[in-house]
């Protein structure tokens, strides 16, 4: 139920003239609950005056979005419309140059002056999810072009008050000493490729320095050469960056073994996220044996490292060779289609990692044969913190579900449970949804489409045209039916991958 303060609000934003005028006698403690009235109603120009005048230090927009103690949280959470975020940088643009103007002609600042905007957790993923949303890459370009055109309008701007008045060069000292001190953080996620790698590396040169400072809390880099991958790497504050994501790049082990020296300097690296990084450890060369033992040395001298993602590499049988030198526990692997071993998963489900380990990614590695003994040991095992598993395309079929169902039972803390395209039927799936019924925090189960419902068993994986619709949809309503009797309409079971993603770890 929505509060009487924020309906009160609605109405305040929804007539933006008069709510200007007033605007001046609004209190400072009313400014957060019309900034969530006008994002969710997008009442850009109400916004943009908000943003403008922000009476705070810091604009969190994660914090705003998620309402008050009268309002569950999600419910006014809008994180990717683009009119919004871009009214948002809008915003703090015109309050940027609206205190350049002021310093220009003398007058004194603001007594509270806005010094953070942080951007972060506000997106789903990299992706456009429709017309009115903005991906996190647009909004790392919208970004960096709005810190480049505020650096050059400081700099227009000094030169010209210099040329202007007399002592120029005692003017310009004292200016460019009070431009310096006008600036505003922008704590935010980044996500570069080829395209944009370019004016993201010119704005991280300019924010160092400039109005609008970049600091970037998560990278994510696809597609990007070892030169320009180390090359933004050195632009970043190594005090803010939480985690570093490079993907599809090819680089390989001997790429790799050149690449880490140059996150050293990040001692507070929680994630690692390396994957589709062409590495192989099979059939290796003496030279590349070498490599293979200074990529994980590197590994281990992250401290902090919480989260490691080496999917799609080829790690048959070198896992604990990989692991085995870090310093703290490991409490997110992703080791998706990596041909593990059985001794990979004997070697977790001993090792320090196990029982701290939060989010296990197991996908694409069969584990219906020589692999699922050793998994059910290693799931046991770290069956007291789990909270993520993922064994999507692990060729589970109804008899290793029946295995794996008790262990499953046994994860009492688990809330994420992603089960696509494994070749199970829906007598199995029906099966695991009741034995999974008590486990209190399990919101989320991407299940797959039972056998029955495919009209080709051997082109199942990839076509859907192939599947029964009215078999479909009558298991699903089947399974819809199964959690209202169980009274657990508060738990999502669905085949929809894109439309219902689990969080990232590190903002779970």
């Amino acid at each position: 139920m929505l509060s009487l303060l924020f309906l009160c609000s609605r109405r305040l934003v929804s007539d933006h003239g008069s709510l200007r005028r007033a605007l001046q006698l609004v209190p400072e403690e009313l400014y957060p609950v019309l900034f969530r009235a006008a994002f969710l109603d997008r009442k850009t120009l109400v916004l943009q005056d908000l943003v403008q005048r922000w009476p705070f230090p810091v604009l969190s927009l994660q914090r705003l979005l998620q309402g008050d103690e009268h309002q569950p949280q999600g419910q006014l959470y809008e994180p990717s419309n683009k009119l919004c975020l871009q009214t948002v940088i809008l915003g703090v643009m015109d309050y940027l140059r609206g205190e350049l103007a002021g310093q220009k002609e003398g007058r004194p600042p603001r007594r509270q002056r806005l010094r953070l905007l942080d951007m972060t957790g506000t997106h789903d993923d990299g992706l456009e999810q429709g017309p009115d949303t903005m991906s996190l890459w647009s909004r790392t370009v919208a970004l960096a072009k709005s810190c480049i055109d505020i650096a050059r309008k400081q700099c227009e701007e000094t030169v010209q008050v210099s040329k202007r008045r007399k002592g120029a060069e005692v003017a310009g000292v004292a200016l460019g000493s009070a431009h310096r001190s006008l600036y505003v953080e922008v704590r935010v996620d980044l996500f570069v490729n080829s395209t944009s790698y370019g004016v993201l590396r010119e704005a991280l040169l300019v924010s160092s320095h400039g109005p609008l400072r970049l600091q970037c809390r998560d990278i994510r880099a696809e597609e990007l050469s070892l030169r320009s991958t180390v090359g933004l790497l050195e632009l970043l504050n190594p005090n803010s960056l939480r985690q570093i994501d490079l993907r599809f790049n090819n680089l390989g082990l001997l790429g790799l073994n050149s690449l880490l020296p140059h996150m050293m300097r990040f001692t507070h690296l929680q994630s690692l996220k390396l994957p589709y990084s062409n590495i192989d450890v099979r059939r290796l060369s003496p030279a590349a044996e070498e490599n293979l033992h200074n990529l994980s040395s590197q590994i281990c001298r992250l401290p902090a490292l919480r989260e490691l993602n080496l999917g799609s590499s080829r790690l048959s049988g070198r896992l604990q060779q990989l692991l085995r030198g870090l310093g703290t526990p490991l409490e997110s692997l992703e080791l998706a289609f990596c041909y593990l071993l059985p001794a990979d998963l004997y070697y977790l489900s001993q090792s320090v990692h196990v029982s701290s380990l939060r989010k296990l990614d197991m996908s694409g590695n069969n584990l219906c044969d020589v692999l699922l003994q050793p998994f059910l040991r290693l799931l046991d095992s770290a069956s007291s913190s789990l909270l993520y598993l993922d064994v999507m395309e692990c060729k589970l079929d109804d008899s290793a579900l029946a295995a794996l169902t008790p262990v499953l039972g046994r994860c009492r803390c688990l809330r994420y449970l992603g089960l696509l395209d494994n070749p199970v039927s829906g007598r199995g799936i029906k099966a695991l949804l009741l034995r999974s019924l008590h486990l209190a925090d399990l919101r989320l189960v991407i299940y797959p489409f039972p056998l029955e419902c495919y009209l080709d068993l051997e082109m199942r994986p990839e076509d859907a045209l192939i599947r029964d619709a009215e078999k479909t949809l009558q298991f699903e309503a089947e399974v819809q039916e199964a959690l209202v009797t169980a009274q657990r309409t508060d738990m999502v079971w669905t085949t929809d991958m894109v439309g219902h993603r689990p969080p990232e770890y590190l903002s779970s």
